[in-house]
């Protein structure tokens, strides 16, 4: 397993696992291996989110950058989706984005984009690891001493995104009223202003006012105060961003949620009347849900699968030529206009969508059809890795279940990386008492079978 680079970035509490010495070296390794060539002054960008600990680690990858002879230059806080065509824009080798990284909020993530906005290959990650660990005879200590690069800054990142996204959305969104809850987002960076800009009316989800609003507050997320803030102000949608502003979710008028699910066969819709999707073809992974599946047959679209995360999804897309593409959590990759998953693009799509057929949302999310659906994670035994896939009895029960259910639902086990190795359970079809009985039996007996040992006493 990576290192430093997992499926989308170096991750981990910002100082403490994911250190200053990391974050330096890992600035100075990313300027040897991906400088311009000789004659040419290399050049990086350096973007981050609004974090106090992004300025510390801000400063440490500068630092390494500058001691490897190019220069840094600062664009200071923006959205993810908006640093990934930064280096591009700014005629630079490389941009390195420090930002939250997982669903706690709590990590600091480092990412790389290349010119084109996309991540750089596994050979490339690999050799920037070998220097910043000193595995072999590679070392940043080892790199030879250069001439110092240059600090410099840039201010219109941010104004430039907020130009990429109204270019790409040219409906006026004026007599759409939209809500919009950032948390800890960086989408909040742009988002209000944008949406403002594009025509639609804009509510931002305002904090508790005061103590005792905070404490009623304390058993409901952001987007389920979202889920009732919605009809309570008359607005036609609510968008919730996550954490590095490149995934989007939607609450319908009624206060009704909306995943990426529904939100791809709104899209997908949309793009097949209009002639804009790519061979009648997106790209979902595997655990987008068997309603999407069924309303992509209903319209003769074709539906791809790839692992689970944006990198897999965007390697399937640029494989098979797909403009459109996503994962259930609501990371949805226009390709034709942005090479990673983008948040406010999205829900900006989505109002466009909606001005432009006169529909709510509502009407909308409804000409997909969900079945119920359950999911289990069972950790399992290292030494149990792909081993499982050869016993019968777990095996034999999968097969058993997928017979009751037939062409009505589906069984996906898979196997899932992480610091400990798990399988995760999926069950889905028209009956939830039957799917999760299934589910819990095939659960449970991975885990009497595949579980880690526990010591005796």
């Amino acid at each position: 397993m990576s290192r430093l680079f997992g499926t989308d970035s170096a991750k981990g509490v910002a100082v403490a696992d994911l250190s200053c010495e990391i974050a330096m070296q890992a600035g100075r390794a990313s300027a040897a291996v991906l400088s311009g060539g000789e004659g040419k002054k290399s050049k990086i960008i350096i973007a981050k989110d609004g974090k106090l600990s992004s300025d510390v680690l801000e400063a440490a990858v500068c630092a390494g950058i500058c001691s490897a002879g190019a220069d840094a230059e600062g664009v200071g806080p923006v959205p993810v989706p908006a640093a990934a065509r930064l280096a591009g824009e700014l005629d630079a080798d490389a941009c390195i984005m420090i930002s939250s990284a997982g669903t706690d909020g709590e990590s600091s993530g480092i990412r790389i984009f290349s010119p084109e906005g996309r991540r750089f290959g596994k050979d490339t990650e690999e050799q920037i690891e070998r220097l910043v660990f000193g595995i072999g005879a590679d070392s940043v200590l080892a790199l030879p001493k250069t001439e110092m690069g240059r600090m410099l800054h840039s201010d219109d990142a941010a104004e430039r995104y907020i130009k990429r996204i109204r270019s790409a959305v040219k409906t006026d969104l004026s007599g759409l009223k939209v809500a919009l809850v950032f948390s800890e987002s960086c989408a909040a960076i742009t988002a209000e202003k944008l949406f403002s800009e594009l025509g639609a009316e804009v509510l931002v989800l305002p904090e508790p006012e005061d103590e005792f609003s905070s404490e009623i507050e304390m058993g409901l997320t952001k987007f389920e105060r979202l889920m009732e803030f919605v009809p309570a102000n008359g607005c036609d949608c609510g968008l919730a961003f996550d954490n590095d502003g490149s995934g989007c979710l939607a609450v319908d008028e009624t206060g009704k949620s909306i995943d990426g699910d529904s939100l791809l066969a709104i899209f997908a819709k949309d793009y097949k009347q209009r002639g804009k999707l790519n061979g009648n073809k997106i790209v979902v992974n595997y655990m987008s849900c068997l309603g999407l599946l069924n309303f992509a047959q209903a319209n003769d679209i074709t539906v791809l699968t790839s692992g689970a995360g944006d990198r897999y999804v965007l390697d399937r897309m640029t494989e098979e030529k797909c403009s459109l593409g996503g994962e259930k959590s609501g990371h949805i990759i226009f390709l034709d206009d942005s090479p990673i998953g983008d948040g406010q693009l999205c829900g900006a799509r989505l109002l466009e969508i909606m001005k432009r057929s006169g529909k709510k949302l509502s009407e909308l999310s409804d000409d997909m059809q969900r079945l119920p659906q359950v999911v289990f994670n069972v950790r399992i035994s290292p030494d149990k890795k792909e081993i499982w896939k050869n016993d019968s009895v777990i095996t034999g029960l999968i097969k058993e279940n997928e017979e009751r259910l037939g062409s009505e639902g589906r069984i996906v086990v898979r196997e899932c990386a992480g610091t400990e190795p798990y399988i995760r359970v999926l069950a889905e079809g028209p009956d939830f008492g039957s799917i999760n009985k299934m589910a819990v039996e095939i659960a449970q007996n991975i885990k009497s079978r595949c579980a880690a040992s526990r010591p005796r006493q």
